[in-house]
């Protein structure tokens, strides 16, 4: 089917606004004519022009009944750009092929109704479920102001995250090492305790080519970060975020004087309330979080209910005994309180695995 075909490659061309258009969701939009495509576009960057509006300017032939494919509903209010459904209507397009549907409350379904009442042909949820996979982490923020968080790990086979003395790197090839780079850029942030600071000193960077380092976000509740860290002394290089419940302003001074800026967030049981904070970050519009922290940060993440995903890559290797596994913790006592995950999607990654389920229940804390 045509259709199919030209959808296709619009969720191409959303692919190429990954990592630079949050918060706002990836979109690509194809202009075709008589069997002919006139015009591509994509959402580029967060305050550009949408992808149907870079599919017009794209465009170099008449628009007069031609049919506009876009992976997203278009949208049909004032933002940072005019709205899309102004622009189709004025281009003369008769024909409007849809993706997904989009959750904000200001378009969804709006939007086809403004067309329809001007005998718009539209045509709704031709590849809807790849469609809806280019913004997970979109549907999830504009539904609930909140991001997604994906609790991502390597381990062995035997369920490791490092030997008896601390060594970790690394335990996954090449491969997955790429891939959580590519998730570094994805995503707006990556988030880790303190504990990882103070045992791997990290940079919590993206390095690949043309890519844009995520904002760091570093769990402290105590403000035990040393000075000479990496991630503070590089606070030039992407937006550093230190959570703690130290309310001291002289204690924070000295962080704040090397860049980084220092978030105060309320205690619960002792650590960072992280339900408080995953409120706060989505008024910063950080859309979605990799969190890359330790059995202790990962355990209390998933009792709090902060946690969407989880990314599991695995390599094959054994370390024997160590108390290093990727959920520490309390534990549950009953098979009851399980956090249950849904089937896993499983993609080789060299001579890894990586398993990614989404998070269907959890058992919150009070």
């Amino acid at each position: 089917m045509d259709d199919i075909k030209y959808m296709e490659l619009a969720i191409q061309l959303a692919k190429q606004g990954c990592g630079w258009v949050n918060p706002n969701p990836m979109v690509g939009a194809v202009l075709v004519k008589d069997g002919t495509i006139i015009g591509k576009g994509y959402h580029e960057k967060y305050g550009g022009p949408h992808a149907e509006q870079n599919a017009l300017m794209d465009c170099r032939s008449s628009t007069t009944n031609a049919t506009l494919y876009v992976t997203l509903e278009p949208c049909c209010h004032h933002g940072k750009t005019p709205p899309c459904t102004e622009a189709i209507i004025r281009s003369g397009i008769s024909r409007v092929v849809i993706g997904s549907s989009d959750p904000n409350p200001l378009v969804s379904g709006k939007s086809i109704q403004i067309l329809r009442s001007l005998d718009i042909e539209v045509v709704e949820g031709i590849e809807k479920e790849k469609c809806d996979g280019l913004n997970e982490s979109f549907f999830h923020y504009i539904r609930t102001r909140r991001p997604y968080v994906i609790m991502k790990y390597a381990m062995t086979m035997d369920g490791k995250i490092a030997t008896r003395t601390g060594e970790s790197r690394w335990i996954t090839g090449e491969a997955a090492r790429r891939r959580v780079h590519e998730d570094r850029h994805q995503y707006s942030a990556i988030m880790v305790g303190v504990n990882t600071v103070l045992a791997d000193n990290p940079m919590l960077n993206c390095r690949l080519e043309n890519c844009k380092n995520p904002k760091r976000i570093i769990c402290d509740t105590n403000l035990r970060m040393p000075l000479k860290s990496k991630i503070v002394t590089t606070a030039d290089v992407a937006v550093t975020l230190i959570i703690t419940a130290i309310t001291d302003a002289n204690k924070h001074r000295p962080y704040i004087e090397e860049g980084c800026r220092v978030m105060v967030i309320p205690r619960k049981n002792n650590h960072i309330d992280l339900n408080s904070l995953m409120q706060r970050l989505g008024e910063e519009q950080i859309d979605s979080i990799l969190l890359e922290g330790g059995g202790a940060l990962n355990w209390s993440a998933l009792k709090s209910g902060i946690v969407n995903k989880v990314h599991t890559y695995i390599a094959p290797k054994i370390f024997g005994k160590s108390e290093k596994t990727p959920v520490t913790g309390l534990g549950i006592d009953r098979l009851d309180e399980a956090f249950l995950l849904s089937k896993p999607t499983i993609t080789q990654m060299g001579e890894d695995i990586l398993l990614e389920s989404k998070v269907i229940h959890c058992l919150q804390e009070s």
